[in-house]
């Protein structure tokens, strides 16, 4: 059963012009009905390539959000189209669209409300040429965020993810932060609601056009991940009001 769900996929872009159309050219629409470009500002021509292809809902940010204000544009939209489930798929070609049939079906079932694609499960990360820097420390960090927040996932730093309509309207994703932890964050409000997470493996590309982070940004993202994962810990024993979890009963 996926026929009668209304499936947005939504492409936070940022300089995305070299791999927007590889990337659009793999989505499945044998079963999704729209797609949203989110354009983060950029310099190249991301949004005249979206016009290009068809893309029907474009949106172009007048300063740079950042990554997660990017977002927030990309499921606000998706619910203002009443869309039954959201796949955020980066459109640097980095994932695979050819995910997006597995990841819905599970969602459109009720088997899970929310679905990431992990880079880490069978090896993918590795093999598609993720910097060994990188992957030491999605392994620790992963690893004490699991324990502070009573979790098993095998990242929590993918940025290939299906939600269901319900999720995104039961947390307060907008209270997340503009930049790259919003990820951490919102996955955390998702905890936060009881929400059960699902992962599929997921092969990953890591190649010169694919978005990436520097050294110091990437300490500061690992800075913030466990700033989050503390803030959850202490929430769940009633030792802090952390404004992301707010509204969230």
């Amino acid at each position: 059963m996926i026929d009668n769900k209304k499936i947005v996929v939504v492409l936070p872009a940022y300089n995305a012009a070299q791999t927007l159309e590889i990337t659009y050219n793999e989505i499945p629409f044998d079963i999704v009905d729209d797609i949203i470009l989110v354009d983060d500002h950029s310099s190249d021509e991301t949004i005249e390539v979206g016009k290009k292809l068809g893309i029907k809902h474009i949106i172009g940010h007048e300063v740079n959000k950042g990554y997660g204000g990017n977002q927030k544009s990309c499921y606000n939209k998706a619910l203002q189209l009443d869309a039954d489930i959201v796949v955020m798929l980066h459109p640097d070609y980095q994932y695979t669209p050819k995910l997006i049939h597995s990841m819905c079906y599970l969602i459109a079932n009720g088997v899970y409300e929310v679905v990431i694609g992990s880079r880490i499960l069978g090896k993918g990360a590795l093999k598609g040429g993720m910097p060994m820097y990188k992957y030491i420390s999605n392994r620790f960090l992963t690893l004490t965020q699991n324990i502070l927040m009573n979790q098993k996932l095998s990242e929590y730093h993918t940025g290939y993810r299906a939600f269901s309509a319900k999720v995104l309207r039961s947390i307060p994703f907008n209270t997340c932060s503009d930049d790259f932890v919003f990820d951490n964050q919102m996955l955390a409000q998702i905890f936060y609601a009881d929400f059960e997470v699902a992962e599929i493996t997921c092969p990953t590309k890591y190649e010169e056009d694919s978005s990436s982070i520097n050294f110091s940004r990437s300490m500061k993202y690992g800075l913030g991940v466990l700033g989050v994962s503390t803030q959850y810990f202490f929430q769940k024993i009633g030792l802090s009001k952390a404004k992301i979890f707010k509204g969230i009963k």
